[in-house]
């Protein structure tokens, strides 16, 4: 676009590839990354120095803080996303499912914490099992707690209470009813500062562990066209009303039954948009930058078409085999897979290291195809010709989650990975690898020339005998 890029960094980072990658790069300081990454003042100051017109927040931190968003706007600096009042409506769940639900789109039947707190319990209890506690404030699973027994009703919210407390500073709570074997259905917003708005479909993000997202995909295959429709339209209906602009993603719970009901607004681009650009044909980030600058969008909702399947799939440092524990290490090898319909996003390189300070995920692997079956075939592919070395990760993991039979049949819930843990397990014993690797050895002609080969000292000294 031709836009000069500065990254505002912390020390740990200074090596990476997006700092390596800007025309400038400024340092934040402070004792902790995450400490400097959090930092507003310091942000606006970084964006003062430099010259920045603009600051586009990536995907976690600040990206969903209000307060973030009018610091920027009273220093005059243009925020890449929504504006915040849309933050502060759609970041507090409470006020966000009272919007819509006013507004007549579906959300599941709750009890608010806010409406009366001495009441809560008792509503709560009301509703029926299952149910799902939420932090009011929350966000990437913090602070969930699934009941399936009233009895320990009260327990779990004090727990999610102080987990709310913990991650947000904030333990208001409501509770929902819980849908079994719920399917988490998304849909791509983009709205411009001239009151047009679009959707650019949906993408299925069922498989998670932990309430956390590790494969996504789009078209979902949960939804018959008649669906698709009305989910996206109630998405775009939802993004209307709010008079929304930049890029968004309305989030639902889909049930069994085909009914659907609001989860959340996330008011930032997802870290899953590049399955969405792959079928669309769309740079999401191009358009957020368009929005930004005050342009419209230039195009209607039937520009917007779904074209093949894609996959990605999150490549995460963290052991499966051993409760998804994060990995930690120097990348002493990296070699992403290539190839038609094969795209990589990562923020690591060889030499870097891979540390407990952020969220584990270290590649996102996306593969597009005509097909669904041929987009899970690629990304098998993809990511056994994947090679990290130096630590641990879930490559493997996720191809056995790919092979599934329920992934297969497009049968995945929320609860799939739990369900299936056993089927999940690695099939390899520590001798069964040992053997793998030693076959991988000897297999390696490059290898086998140098172990057979004459050294060249001796080869230079001819016919000879002792």
């Amino acid at each position: 676009m031709g836009l000069a890029t500065v990254v505002a960094h912390h020390a740990v980072d200074a090596d990476s590839p997006a700092v390596l990658e800007a025309d400038e790069s400024v340092e934040l300081h402070a004792l902790t990354p995450v400490a400097a990454y959090l930092d507003i003042a310091q942000l606006v100051e970084a964006c003062r120095r430099s010259g920045a017109q603009a600051l586009h927040p990536g995907y976690g931190f600040l990206s969903e803080n209000t307060a973030f968003a009018r610091a920027l706007e009273a220093a005059g600096i243009v925020f890449i996303g929504p504006r915040p009042d849309s933050i502060e409506l759609m970041g507090d769940k409470v006020r966000a499912r009272s919007f819509v639900a006013q507004r007549g789109f579906p959300v599941a039947p709750s009890a608010i914490e806010d409406d009366d707190p001495a009441s809560f319990v008792e509503r709560a209890r009301a509703l029926g099992a299952p149910l799902l506690i939420k932090p009011s404030a929350g966000g990437g699973g913090k602070g969930m707690r699934i009941v399936r027994d009233l009895a320990v009703l009260d327990r779990e919210i004090e727990t999610a209470r102080r987990e709310g407390e913990r991650y947000f500073g904030d333990g208001r709570l409501f509770v929902e009813r819980y849908v079994e074997r719920p399917r988490h259905i998304e849909v791509q917003v983009m709205g411009d500062a001239h009151g047009q708005l679009v959707h650019f479909w949906e993408r299925e993000c069922s498989v998670q562990r932990r309430f956390q997202k590790i494969i996504e995909e789009t078209p979902s295959p949960a939804l018959s066209p008649v669906q698709r429709h009305d989910i996206c339209e109630a998405a775009a209906g939802i993004a209307r009303a709010a008079n929304y602009r930049g890029a968004g993603t309305v989030e639902f719970i889909y049930g069994a039954g085909g009914e659907f009901y609001f989860l959340e607004m996330n008011t930032r681009l997802q870290v899953e948009h590049p399955v969405t650009e792959m079928v669309t044909g769309f740079d999401l980030v191009r358009e957020q930058v368009r929005v930004a600058q005050g342009e419209p969008l230039g195009y209607t909702q039937a520009d917007i078409v779904q074209l093949g399947h894609a996959i990605e799939c999150r490549l995460y440092a963290e052991d499966a085999e051993h409760d998804f524990r994060p990995s930690t290490g120097d990348i002493l090898c990296w070699r992403p897979p290539s190839g038609p319909g094969v795209r990589v996003d990562a923020g690591v390189r060889e030499g870097q290291a891979v540390t407990a300070a952020f969220d584990p995920m270290i590649a996102k692997i996306i593969c597009h195809a005509n097909t669904r079956a041929q987009a899970i075939e690629r990304s098998i592919l993809a990511l056994e010709q994947s090679v990290l070395l130096g630590l641990t990760t879930n490559a493997r993991y996720l191809t056995r989650v790919l092979r599934h039979a329920e992934f297969r049949a497009g049968q995945a819930d929320t609860g799939m990975l739990a369900r299936c843990a056993d089927e999940l397990r690695e099939s390899l014993t520590p001798d069964d690898i040992d053997l793998v690797l030693a076959s991988a050895v000897l297999a390696d002609r490059e290898l086998l020339r140098a172990v057979h080969s004459i050294p060249a000292m001796h080869a230079a000294m001819g016919p000879w005998r002792n």
